[in-house]
């Protein structure tokens, strides 16, 4: 059974973790006990109905302002497939947040309040899911039964949305639209017999039938080496392997391939995993590579086939998400973590700080603080092999490190 990931967004109080507690009850995806609690804590509240956001809002601070603030895993199922929804805060201040948990997500799912429309973070919230290429984007307008289900309202929303993303959609997304009321359960599961005018499916059958794309295998093939096997027992004296997960793409035995940084060409004997031989390894593969021939390779070094060779540089310019409280200027100096590659970096130049409701951008910029997103180039003390992001998601990004803290204090597409 396949396994659909899936980032909600939305601005405070559009009833996110409503919706999710919702789909949650309706699967049976919650223990007897569980449902208990949340029925004695809404009771406390003075609630004559069950407060199914209490499910998502795990956090003392999220219960007691009603406000999602970290990001949660939620997982249920359905006869047809597995679902992990990263459940990501709608506050400005938790941009980073957002970007973090949608970074794996086939599907965004961005909410609406029916009675608000579209709002600024509305806008965000779509941009952040253009940039990082998510293919598929559901727009729920939720809250339908407090302005009366009525049709107008939700086709307004939909034009205004669609007006926006016709000017942003630089990923090709494909973008649904679906009225739902959280709080009763309209078009998640059922038909809402309020609205019968829309047609749709509801909004489960809609997950349900998204296609989970099968681009890693179709990507070029990256194999980052994690670590050398080098068993100390005499019964297996000339026994060398690499082994690591592979990022993208296919890699097969008997295919020949060239080792970065070192350039040295060879060919792969065996492919090993779990303790068996395989022919073939596909993308987000654990594995153990054999090599025909001894080349020297160490942790952080890359394994690619011979006609699908990345790019090769030490000056990198990428889109950047700024995640820490103390700005990003010209000159300072971080780790660049590029899968298992790490290399010492500096800060060269600053450009484009992005506008992402105007869409303006900025040329000319001296900082980047803390949510904001701009151009960054930055100059490597090594090479790094990298694929742009719009091509390699795998192999397209990288995050920032402070060597000080230890802290991820960016997060980069390469451009």
């Amino acid at each position: 059974m396949d396994v659909l990931k899936i980032a909600t967004a939305g601005s405070v109080d559009d009833g996110k973790s409503t919706l999710i507690g919702r789909l949650l009850f309706e699967t049976n995806s919650i223990t007897t006990d569980k449902l208990q609690a949340i029925e004695a804590s809404s009771k406390k509240k003075g609630l004559d109905y069950v407060d199914l956001s209490l499910l998502t809002d795990g956090l003392i601070a999220e219960r007691e302002q009603g406000i999602t603030i970290d990001v949660a895993h939620i997982y249920f199922s359905t006869p047809k497939r597995k679902f992990i929804i990263a459940d990501t805060p709608g506050h400005f201040e938790y941009t980073r947040n957002m970007v973090t948990g949608a970074s794996n997500a086939n599907v965004s799912m961005i909410l609406v309040d029916a009675r608000n429309g579209v709002v600024e973070q509305t806008f965000r919230h779509f941009y952040i899911s253009c940039l990082l290429r998510i293919p598929k984007v559901i727009v729920c307008v939720n809250k339908m039964d407090l302005v009366g289900y009525t049709q107008q309202t939700f086709e307004e929303i939909k034009s205004e949305f669609m007006a926006f993303a016709e000017q942003v959609r630089f990923g090709g997304q494909e973008i649904s639209f679906i009225p739902v009321s959280s709080l009763y359960g309209g078009n998640l599961l059922n038909p809402s017999e309020h609205m019968p005018w829309y047609e749709g499916a509801p909004l489960l059958s809609l997950l349900e039938q998204v296609p989970l794309e099968q681009q890693l295998s179709e990507e070029a093939g990256r194999f980052p080496v994690q670590y050398v096997v080098r068993p100390k027992s005499e019964e297996f004296h000339d026994y060398r392997a690499y082994a690591g997960k592979v990022a993208s793409g296919l890699l097969r035995k008997g295919e020949r391939v060239v080792v970065l940084p070192s350039g040295q060409e060879t060919t792969i004997a065996k492919i090993e995993k779990f303790g068996r031989e395989i022919e073939a390894a596909q993308a987000k593969e654990s594995i153990s590579l054999l090599l025909q021939d001894d080349v020297d390779i160490s942790r952080g070094d890359m394994i690619v086939p011979l006609n699908q060779l990345p790019q090769q540089s030490r000056q990198l310019e990428a889109t950047v998400c700024w995640m820490d409280k103390k700005p990003l200027r010209v000159g300072g100096t971080y780790l660049v973590q590029h899968g298992v590659n790490v290399a010492k970096a500096k800060i060269s130049a600053l450009s484009n700080l992005v506008d992402v409701v105007t869409l303006d951008r900025q040329a000319d910029i001296s900082e980047l603080k803390l949510n904001e997103i701009a151009t960054v180039q930055l100059r490597t003390a090594k090479e790094i092999f990298y694929d742009a992001f719009a091509v390699n998601k795998a192999n397209g990004s990288f995050i920032l490190i402070d060597e000080q803290t230890n802290a991820t204090v960016g997060v980069g597409l390469i451009n």
